[in-house]
């Protein structure tokens, strides 16, 4: 592990390593151990108590998050020709379908969403081994497959973003910004984690939310009391 500079150092010994924060209080802390110079962002990990690998304990979902993520979303839409004016209108940077189908195919993914209506998903569909990986394909359950598309684009750029467990059980999401104040930040977060509770898989037995992290970037995580998530703060 390379040395940790000054600013590390002082950031690190703010958080105690065995201790529980509470949600606000972790908030507050993620703001003052943030070094970088950027406008770093604000970053939830849920360990949940499932197994990816079983069908029937797969986390996946949407929300819209009150305060929006504080980054800009960059939005393709591939769609047929009477479909471009509403995409356009709605704020999406990229709208078009063949010519994006084939930058893709020669390794374009300058992009963080992509939204096509079902009619074209016959030709996104070839794109799968690309866009897999990435966590681009569209998917009628995120509504990133759909017939109202200028809606999906609205949303997508107001804070709607999609989330699925990986094969670590772990969910990862960007709740904001370190430059949003502590309120957007909590009421971010509890919006999110609200979300990860509702899904809760029928078929799982034990604990479902096992730990919550907050950290942003390139700072110490901070471990939340759980038993304090729906609580008032």
């Amino acid at each position: 592990m390379s040395k940790l500079t000054k600013k590390q150092k002082i950031a690190y010994a703010k958080v105690e390593p065995l201790k529980q924060y509470k949600l606000v209080e972790a908030m507050k802390l993620v703001k003052e151990v943030s070094f970088t110079k950027f406008d770093a962002a604000v970053d939830l990990a849920v360990r949940l108590g499932v197994d990816p690998r079983k069908a029937n304990q797969m986390v996946r979902g949407v929300v819209t998050l009150p305060h929006g993520t504080g980054k800009t979303t960059r939005v393709l839409v591939l769609c047929t020709p009477d479909k471009e004016a509403e995409a356009k209108a709605a704020g999406a940077e990229h709208v078009g379908l063949d010519d994006y189908i084939e930058k893709i195919k020669s390794g374009w993914t300058d992009i963080d969403v992509i939204i096509c209506t079902p009619s074209v998903m016959a030709k996104v569909g070839a794109l799968g081994r690309v866009l897999g990986p990435r966590g681009l394909m569209p998917n009628p359950k995120t509504g990133t497959v759909t017939m109202e598309v200028g809606k999906a684009v609205s949303e997508v750029k107001a804070g709607k973003i999609d989330f699925k467990v990986d094969k670590q059980g772990i969910v990862h999401a960007s709740i904001g910004k370190v430059s949003f104040d502590v309120e957007k930040l909590t009421d971010n977060a509890h919006e999110f984690l609200n979300m990860v509770v509702k899904l809760k898989p029928s078929a799982l037995k034990g604990t479902y939310i096992k730990s919550v992290f907050i950290s942003s970037t390139m700072s110490p995580g901070i471990c939340v009391d759980t038993k304090t998530l729906t609580a008032a703060e």
